[in-house]
């Protein structure tokens, strides 16, 4: 990995969810001191959704202005709104009805009820990526002469939350598929994906890799490989994990159980 990694094992799922949950906290307060707005991409999951749960738990969560954070998501899967597979409902649950969200500033990937079709949804996804990337770069006269060079065009993420599959995908972007492979665009439709539902909207690598700061989060056994791969720095084709990198940082983020097969002199554990 050419940009700034790391790996911290921690010793328990619960342990892993509540320190992600206070790191995170601390770099949105962190963002908003530098430029009173912060952005994250969230994810889905087990880890994901606990993370969440355990930031609306936390008391230090009432220091973050969260009617000034920007929220989107690195994928969710394309069915009705009110489907339980739906990454947004889950995140909704665990924490965004739970604090004071501008809702201008959620952004949701569209449901299957609320759109055409799967094409529909990946253009109307793009599209508001890149009126909050405009809108970003009129505000700020230092990135507009970046407007016509940049490709995808997308907004600054600060944070990029990641789950990981035993596949080794990231997001809906899985192993040797189109997915994986496709340039140029924000957002990609997901059809035959492997794990059902098997029709999602996801981020491309290229979008998570404009990212600041991407953080893989993973749990538990069934993972230890996929994680091992991904830091071995495999094909991202065949092992899509291994193509994430923020442009600052690139945390790896584990419980003992998924670090299994990483070399120790690459683990920093948290006790």
């Amino acid at each position: 990995m050419s940009r700034n990694f790391r790996v911290t094992e921690h010793p328990s799922f619960d342990v892993l969810a509540a320190t992600t949950a206070a790191r995170l906290i601390t770099r949105l307060l962190d963002v908003q001191s530098e430029r009173g707005e912060a952005t994250v991409v969230l994810t889905g999951g087990s880890v994901g959704i606990a993370t969440l749960r355990e930031i609306g738990q936390s008391p230090a969560h009432l220091a973050v202005d969260w009617s000034k954070v920007n929220f989107w998501f690195g994928d969710d899967r394309f069915v009705e709104t009110d489907s339980p597979d739906r990454n947004y409902g889950q995140a909704a649950e665990a924490l965004l009805n739970q604090i004071p969200v501008d809702p201008a500033r959620v952004h949701i990937m569209p449901a299957s009820d609320t759109v055409a079709d799967l094409d529909e949804a990946v253009s109307q996804y793009a599209a508001e990526l890149a009126a909050a990337a405009q809108a970003e770069w009129h505000n700020d006269e230092s990135r507009e002469a970046e407007a016509a060079e940049v490709a995808p065009v997308v907004p600054r993420f600060d944070v990029l939350l990641l789950g990981l599959g035993p596949d080794a995908h990231i997001a809906s972007l899985f192993p040797d598929m189109a997915g994986i492979r496709t340039k140029g665009v924000s957002v990609v439709g997901v059809r035959n994906s492997p794990k059902p539902p098997p029709t999602r909207v996801s981020l491309t690598l290229e979008t998570i890799n404009s990212a600041q700061e991407i953080w893989i989060v993973a749990a538990g056994a069934d993972k230890a490989a996929a994680v091992g791969l991904g830091l071995a720095g495999a094909n991202a084709v065949q092992v899509p994990a291994s193509g994430a990198r923020g442009m600052q940082k690139t945390l790896w983020l584990l419980d003992q159980a998924a670090a299994a097969k990483v070399p120790g002199v690459l683990t920093h554990r948290n006790s």
